[in-house]
């Protein structure tokens, strides 16, 4: 799947524009690399995202095209 996907359906980032947007300032990084939004994303990445001064660390966890937003967070797990 998809980085700017993934962090969409996963509701890690709202939008898919703003997931693009973010891959495209540099600000989102796949198992230490700066990613693009095409970077396609399996279980067990590691994806680094900076918003602002904070920085989120996840784990992914499993691949889903469509969730509910209940189950969401099962897709992924912090560090």
């Amino acid at each position: 799947m998809r980085l700017d996907k993934f962090l969409k359906v996963s509701r890690l980032i709202k939008r898919r524009t703003v997931a693009n947007e973010a891959c495209d300032a540099g600000r989102v990084m796949v198992n230490g690399a700066v990613a693009k939004a095409s970077v396609k994303v399996k279980a067990g990445d590691m994806i680094e995202i900076q918003f602002g001064t904070k920085t989120v660390k996840v784990e992914v966890l499993m691949i889903q095209e469509t969730t509910k937003k209940e189950e969401a967070k099962e897709m992924f797990r912090y560090l």
